[in-house]
């Protein structure tokens, strides 16, 4: 396996073609030079020991010797000792409630970036586990399937807005569904699902969904986010908030946890019901339950040691460049006296 220590030194192989494109002008320009002194032939006998093509192979030694420098000092590394490794993961579903009510400021600073704060610090303490990530409102969609890149889940996490879903509700059957279907079952790794919502506006029978989970070994933990008092909605323009939502009467929307429909989902998938507050996001307390859910070996080979290579490209860029030192313009008499193509006139 090769890798590059610093691959952005790599850039620096684009001066190659403006090096040809300087060396055909500067031979365009010799070469209209030498017209203006006279005939092409005279002026070749006038000059009989340069030569016309040696530029041309001190020119591809030259590019030669400097793309050597170049990948030398991008430090190639080739991977030299492949060491088998065993790790043993569960696969995580997280199922994440974008509806509008989510962008409600009980909670610092509001419940949607709670969340995401809290799944960042998640992802930090994960090793081995594989996770996903549903995004869901009136309708479920998957933002990641599952993977064991971290860095990959923060940079999609932190794209994830109430804008996403523009169907709003609170799908959280749906979004079990979705999630379910995501799962590779073959594998034999345990599973789990982990729903953070404040279960407002709940449309589906996600009960039902939950259960359906736990027939096949798959549980539901459901962390409540919000608070039993509520908070008004803030509506948002260009990131400012510009009011509040309001029903058909003109009153402010004031959006409560439905901690009882968490229950009762965490229940149905034989799962941990957890209720967040500002100072505890509740993930911790979900996942000392998923790690009791079983985890399967895996064996994988991975590259641990890397050698630098840069010497060998270095020593080929010094070669090049002293064989490009040693050649003169001037013909070589030996191959002058060499006149393949001569007719010997009888």
């Amino acid at each position: 396996m090769l890798r590059f220590g610093h691959s952005e030194y790599l850039w620096a192989l684009w001066a190659i073609p403006a090096f040809l494109l300087v060396f055909i002008w500067v031979a365009a320009w010799k070469t209209n030079a030498l017209k203006a002194f006279g005939d092409k032939e005279v002026v070749s006998r006038m000059m009989p020991q340069v030569s016309l093509a040696v530029p041309r192979l001190k020119f591809i030694l030259f590019s030669l010797a400097f793309a050597c420098v170049v990948l030398g000092a991008a430090d190639p590394q080739l991977g030299s000792k492949i060491e088998e490794e065993k790790r043993s993961g569960a696969d995580l579903m997280i199922l994440l409630d974008v509806s509008n009510s989510m962008l409600a400021q009980d909670m610092a600073p509001n419940r949607l970036e709670n969340a995401k704060r809290a799944l960042s610090q998640l992802l930090e303490n994960l090793h081995n586990d594989r996770i996903g990530i549903i995004v869901f409102a009136g309708e479920a969609y998957v933002q990641l399937p599952m993977t064991t890149d971290y860095s990959a889940a923060k940079l999609f996490l932190n794209t994830i807005n109430t804008e996403m879903v523009p169907t709003q509700g609170t799908a959280i059957g749906d979004a079990i569904q979705l999630g379910m279907k995501s799962f590779d079952f073959k594998d034999g790794t345990g599973k789990a699902i982990i729903i953070i919502t404040d279960g407002e506006n709940h449309e589906d029978d996600a009960v039902s969904a939950a259960k359906d989970a736990a027939s096949q070994n798959v549980t539901v933990h459901v962390i409540g986010i919000g608070s039993p008092q509520g908070a008004p909605i803030p509506i948002l323009q260009n990131g400012r908030q510009v009011g509040f939502h309001t029903d058909s009467a003109g009153q402010t929307v004031i959006s409560k946890l439905n901690e009882d429909m968490g229950k009762e989902i965490a229940a149905g998938g034989k799962g941990a019901y957890v209720r967040a507050t500002n100072a505890n996001s509740g993930l911790n307390i979900v996942m000392d339950q998923i790690a009791k859910i079983q985890r399967k070996t895996l064996d994988t080979k991975n590259f641990k040691d890397y050698e630098d290579r840069f010497q060998i490209f270095l020593a080929i860029a010094l070669v090049l460049l002293i064989i490009d030192f040693l050649i003169t313009n001037r013909r070589s008499e030996r191959l002058g006296r060499v006149k393949l193509f001569e007719v010997k006139k009888t």
